[in-house]
Protein backbone atom coordinates (compact mmCIF):
# COMPACT_ATOMS: atom_id res chain seq x y z
CA UNK A 1 0.00 0.00 0.00
CA UNK A 2 0.99 3.27 -0.71
CA UNK A 3 1.59 5.90 2.00
CA UNK A 4 1.19 9.70 1.23
CA UNK A 5 2.40 11.96 3.97
CA UNK A 6 0.73 15.47 4.63
CA UNK A 7 2.34 17.53 6.59
CA UNK A 8 -0.13 18.71 9.36
CA UNK A 9 -2.19 22.05 9.25
CA UNK A 10 -1.35 23.93 13.30
CA UNK A 11 -4.16 25.36 15.60
CA UNK A 12 -1.99 26.96 18.64
CA UNK A 13 -2.76 26.98 22.39
CA UNK A 14 -5.96 29.20 22.85
CA UNK A 15 -7.14 29.22 26.49
CA UNK A 16 -10.61 29.96 24.73
CA UNK A 17 -11.20 26.66 23.22
CA UNK A 18 -12.99 24.53 25.26
CA UNK A 19 -10.96 21.52 24.06
CA UNK A 20 -7.59 21.13 24.11
CA UNK A 21 -7.28 24.63 24.76
CA UNK A 22 -3.49 24.82 26.07
CA UNK A 23 -2.66 22.29 23.37
CA UNK A 24 -1.17 22.25 19.77
CA UNK A 25 -3.60 20.36 17.36
CA UNK A 26 -2.74 18.68 14.26
CA UNK A 27 -4.96 18.22 11.48
CA UNK A 28 -5.52 17.61 7.99
CA UNK A 29 -8.92 18.91 6.34
CA UNK A 30 -11.69 16.26 6.02
CA UNK A 31 -12.39 16.25 2.30
CA UNK A 32 -8.23 16.56 1.38
CA UNK A 33 -8.24 13.09 3.75
CA UNK A 34 -10.96 11.65 1.75
CA UNK A 35 -9.68 12.84 -1.32
CA UNK A 36 -6.30 11.54 -1.36
CA UNK A 37 -7.57 7.77 0.36
CA UNK A 38 -8.95 5.51 -2.11
CA UNK A 39 -7.39 1.00 -2.93
CA UNK A 40 -4.29 0.86 -1.58
CA UNK A 41 -3.82 4.64 -0.70
CA UNK A 42 -3.18 5.38 2.60
CA UNK A 43 -2.64 9.55 3.78
CA UNK A 44 -0.25 9.47 6.59
CA UNK A 45 -0.20 13.02 8.37
CA UNK A 46 3.06 13.84 9.47
CA UNK A 47 3.58 14.76 12.73
CA UNK A 48 5.71 17.77 14.14
CA UNK A 49 8.74 15.66 14.70
CA UNK A 50 12.68 16.65 15.08
CA UNK A 51 16.23 15.45 13.27
CA UNK A 52 16.45 11.61 13.04
CA UNK A 53 13.12 11.17 14.24
CA UNK A 54 11.28 13.04 11.58
CA UNK A 55 13.95 11.06 8.90
CA UNK A 56 13.41 8.04 9.91
CA UNK A 57 9.57 8.89 9.69
CA UNK A 58 9.72 10.27 5.98
CA UNK A 59 11.81 7.37 5.06
CA UNK A 60 8.43 5.03 5.01
CA UNK A 61 6.71 7.73 2.88
CA UNK A 62 6.31 7.23 -1.05
CA UNK A 63 5.41 10.94 -1.93
CA UNK A 64 3.97 14.13 -0.62
CA UNK A 65 1.11 16.44 -0.43
CA UNK A 66 1.30 19.72 0.88
CA UNK A 67 -2.18 20.98 1.58
CA UNK A 68 -3.67 24.15 1.55
CA UNK A 69 -4.59 26.66 5.04
CA UNK A 70 -3.07 29.31 6.31
CA UNK A 71 -0.72 32.02 4.40
CA UNK A 72 2.77 32.00 4.53
CA UNK A 73 4.43 34.19 6.23
CA UNK A 74 5.73 36.85 4.25
CA UNK A 75 9.39 37.08 6.10
CA UNK A 76 9.55 33.23 4.75
CA UNK A 77 9.93 35.15 0.93
CA UNK A 78 12.30 37.71 1.93
CA UNK A 79 9.29 40.59 2.74
CA UNK A 80 7.61 42.13 5.47
CA UNK A 81 3.93 42.23 5.82
CA UNK A 82 1.89 45.07 4.03
CA UNK A 83 -1.35 44.63 5.92
CA UNK A 84 -3.03 41.87 8.12
CA UNK A 85 -1.65 38.62 6.30
CA UNK A 86 0.99 37.67 8.52
CA UNK A 87 0.78 33.76 7.79
CA UNK A 88 2.41 30.73 9.80
CA UNK A 89 5.96 30.89 10.28
CA UNK A 90 6.05 27.91 12.08
CA UNK A 91 4.24 25.25 9.53
CA UNK A 92 6.28 27.59 6.67
CA UNK A 93 9.78 26.12 8.70
CA UNK A 94 7.83 22.89 9.59
CA UNK A 95 6.66 22.23 5.67
CA UNK A 96 9.88 23.36 3.92
CA UNK A 97 12.43 20.87 5.80
CA UNK A 98 9.98 18.59 4.82
CA UNK A 99 9.98 18.96 1.08
CA UNK A 100 13.79 19.70 1.18
CA UNK A 101 14.07 16.01 2.14
CA UNK A 102 11.73 14.80 -0.53
CA UNK A 103 12.99 17.18 -3.70
CA UNK A 104 16.68 16.05 -2.36
CA UNK A 105 15.26 12.27 -2.67
CA UNK A 106 14.00 12.98 -5.71
CA UNK A 107 10.44 11.52 -4.09
CA UNK A 108 7.39 12.76 -5.75
CA UNK A 109 5.21 15.76 -4.37
CA UNK A 110 2.28 17.38 -4.99
CA UNK A 111 1.21 21.07 -3.99
CA UNK A 112 -2.33 21.76 -3.20
CA UNK A 113 -3.49 25.75 -3.05
CA UNK A 114 -0.88 26.57 -0.33
CA UNK A 115 1.16 23.68 -1.39
CA UNK A 116 1.80 25.72 -4.38
CA UNK A 117 3.33 28.68 -3.05
CA UNK A 118 5.33 27.28 -0.55
CA UNK A 119 6.88 25.16 -3.81
CA UNK A 120 7.13 28.09 -5.17
CA UNK A 121 9.13 30.16 -2.64
CA UNK A 122 11.21 27.10 -1.65
CA UNK A 123 12.43 27.52 -5.38
CA UNK A 124 13.10 30.93 -5.07
CA UNK A 125 10.26 32.10 -6.08
CA UNK A 126 7.50 35.57 -4.50
CA UNK A 127 3.90 35.96 -3.43
CA UNK A 128 1.29 38.34 -3.48
CA UNK A 129 0.21 38.42 0.04
CA UNK A 130 -3.07 39.90 -1.18
CA UNK A 131 -4.34 39.76 -4.79
CA UNK A 132 -6.69 42.62 -4.21
CA UNK A 133 -4.42 44.94 -2.69
CA UNK A 134 -1.43 44.27 -5.01
CA UNK A 135 -2.92 43.45 -8.51
CA UNK A 136 -6.18 44.83 -8.59
CA UNK A 137 -7.35 44.10 -12.26
CA UNK A 138 -7.26 40.66 -10.99
CA UNK A 139 -10.34 38.92 -10.64
CA UNK A 140 -11.83 37.58 -7.42
CA UNK A 141 -10.30 34.34 -6.55
CA UNK A 142 -11.41 33.81 -2.92
CA UNK A 143 -14.95 34.62 -1.40
CA UNK A 144 -15.19 33.60 2.25
CA UNK A 145 -19.43 33.25 1.72
CA UNK A 146 -19.09 31.24 -1.19
CA UNK A 147 -15.88 29.61 -0.75
CA UNK A 148 -15.57 25.83 -2.74
CA UNK A 149 -18.36 26.94 -5.02
CA UNK A 150 -16.50 29.91 -6.41
CA UNK A 151 -14.71 28.95 -9.87
CA UNK A 152 -12.67 30.47 -12.77
CA UNK A 153 -11.39 29.53 -16.66
CA UNK A 154 -8.58 27.92 -16.32
CA UNK A 155 -6.26 27.83 -19.49
CA UNK A 156 -3.36 25.59 -20.49
CA UNK A 157 -0.49 26.15 -21.90
CA UNK A 158 0.33 24.72 -25.46
CA UNK A 159 2.38 21.68 -25.75
CA UNK A 160 2.86 21.00 -22.06
CA UNK A 161 1.82 18.54 -19.79
CA UNK A 162 -1.92 20.03 -18.31
CA UNK A 163 -2.55 20.84 -22.19
CA UNK A 164 -2.26 16.62 -22.99
CA UNK A 165 -4.12 15.68 -19.91
CA UNK A 166 -6.98 17.91 -20.21
CA UNK A 167 -7.19 17.81 -24.02
CA UNK A 168 -10.25 15.94 -23.94
CA UNK A 169 -11.69 17.40 -20.98
CA UNK A 170 -15.03 19.44 -21.92
CA UNK A 171 -15.12 21.39 -18.42
CA UNK A 172 -12.65 24.33 -18.15
CA UNK A 173 -13.28 25.95 -14.93
CA UNK A 174 -11.26 24.94 -11.39
CA UNK A 175 -12.52 25.86 -7.60
CA UNK A 176 -10.60 29.10 -6.11
CA UNK A 177 -9.90 29.67 -2.52
CA UNK A 178 -7.09 31.93 -2.33
CA UNK A 179 -6.39 35.12 -1.85
CA UNK A 180 -2.29 34.89 -2.40
CA UNK A 181 -0.66 33.99 -5.65
CA UNK A 182 2.62 33.75 -7.40
CA UNK A 183 4.26 37.16 -8.20
CA UNK A 184 7.52 35.70 -9.28
CA UNK A 185 7.50 32.15 -10.59
CA UNK A 186 10.62 30.17 -8.93
CA UNK A 187 13.76 28.72 -10.53
CA UNK A 188 13.11 26.10 -13.05
CA UNK A 189 9.19 25.75 -12.48
CA UNK A 190 7.37 25.67 -15.71
CA UNK A 191 4.03 26.84 -15.86
CA UNK A 192 1.45 24.53 -17.24
CA UNK A 193 -1.81 26.25 -16.45
CA UNK A 194 -2.83 30.04 -15.88
CA UNK A 195 -6.06 31.77 -14.81
CA UNK A 196 -7.61 33.01 -18.29
CA UNK A 197 -9.31 36.15 -16.89
CA UNK A 198 -6.04 38.13 -15.22
CA UNK A 199 -3.26 35.66 -16.34
CA UNK A 200 -2.30 34.64 -12.61
CA UNK A 201 0.00 31.16 -13.02
CA UNK A 202 -2.14 28.61 -11.60
CA UNK A 203 -0.20 25.45 -11.97
CA UNK A 204 3.65 24.66 -12.70
CA UNK A 205 6.05 21.16 -12.02
CA UNK A 206 9.76 21.37 -11.64
CA UNK A 207 11.95 20.70 -14.12
CA UNK A 208 15.10 19.26 -12.14
CA UNK A 209 13.26 15.95 -12.42
CA UNK A 210 10.77 13.89 -14.66
CA UNK A 211 7.64 15.94 -15.59
CA UNK A 212 5.11 15.41 -12.95
CA UNK A 213 7.42 14.84 -10.49
CA UNK A 214 6.91 17.55 -8.64
CA UNK A 215 3.71 19.42 -9.75
CA UNK A 216 1.53 21.67 -8.47
CA UNK A 217 -2.19 23.57 -8.52
CA UNK A 218 -3.54 26.47 -7.19
CA UNK A 219 -6.64 25.26 -7.34
CA UNK A 220 -8.93 22.57 -4.89
CA UNK A 221 -9.50 19.63 -6.52
CA UNK A 222 -10.29 17.93 -3.60
CA UNK A 223 -12.97 19.85 -3.27
CA UNK A 224 -14.84 18.94 -6.52
CA UNK A 225 -17.17 16.59 -5.16
CA UNK A 226 -18.87 19.39 -3.25
CA UNK A 227 -19.48 21.26 -6.29
CA UNK A 228 -23.39 22.30 -6.97
CA UNK A 229 -22.15 23.65 -10.59
CA UNK A 230 -20.89 22.38 -13.73
CA UNK A 231 -17.88 22.56 -15.84
CA UNK A 232 -14.88 21.77 -13.71
CA UNK A 233 -11.86 20.31 -15.30
CA UNK A 234 -11.31 16.45 -14.10
CA UNK A 235 -9.53 17.06 -10.34
CA UNK A 236 -8.37 13.51 -10.58
CA UNK A 237 -5.93 13.75 -12.97
CA UNK A 238 -3.63 15.73 -11.50
CA UNK A 239 -3.38 13.12 -8.71
CA UNK A 240 -3.40 10.21 -11.03
CA UNK A 241 0.37 11.47 -12.37
CA UNK A 242 1.55 12.03 -8.62
CA UNK A 243 0.60 8.69 -7.69
CA UNK A 244 2.28 6.75 -10.87
CA UNK A 245 5.73 8.21 -9.48
CA UNK A 246 4.86 6.72 -6.15
CA UNK A 247 5.07 3.26 -7.21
Amino acid sequence: MLKIGIPSSFFYPDPQRVVFGHKTLCYIEKDMARFLARKNVMPVLIPDLEGDDMKRFLDEIDGLVLQGGTDLAPETYGETPIGKWLGDKFRDDYELAILDYFIKQNKPVLGICRGLQLLNVYFGGTLYQDIQTQKPDAIQHRDAERYDQLTHSISFFEGKLFAQLHQADTGTKVISVHHQAIKDLGKDLEPLAYCSDDGIIEAFCWKGTEPGKVLAVQWHPEFSYNYQGSGLIDGEKAYEVFLGFCT
